[in-house]
């Protein structure tokens, strides 16, 4: 019987990480819609002051977000893009710019 729900609980916990995971594409999308003014097309930003996004850990990312819309973090456009944002499109836009990644080449 121990195995029967050892087996049960494992087989739920893959299909909901199966069902939950996060959308690279959908990631792309919103970036283009909510991110790539400040950001970049492809993550890099042309702005000093802006990070670049392109091949950051998506937990990382995801962290930042999650944080900026809980107003843990504060930045005065973050936070608000954050708060706008759900945790699928969350998800979505971390596995988006770790899925990218694009060469910087700085100033010799």
């Amino acid at each position: 019987m121990r195995y029967l729900i050892l087996i049960t609980s494992v087989v739920i916990g893959l299909s909901h990480s199966i069902v939950n995971a996060a959308d690279a594409t959908a990631g792309k999308l919103k970036a283009e819609q909510a991110c790539q003014t400040c950001h970049g097309v492809d993550g890099i930003s042309q702005l000093a002051m802006v990070p670049n996004l392109s091949g950051q850990r998506a937990d990382y990312t995801k962290i930042q977000l999650e944080a900026y819309r809980s107003g843990q973090r504060n930045h005065a456009q973050m936070s608000i893009i954050a708060q706008s944002l759900t945790d699928e499109e969350i998800a979505d836009l971390a596995e988006w710019y770790s899925k990218i990644n694009v060469t910087v080449s700085l100033p010799e």
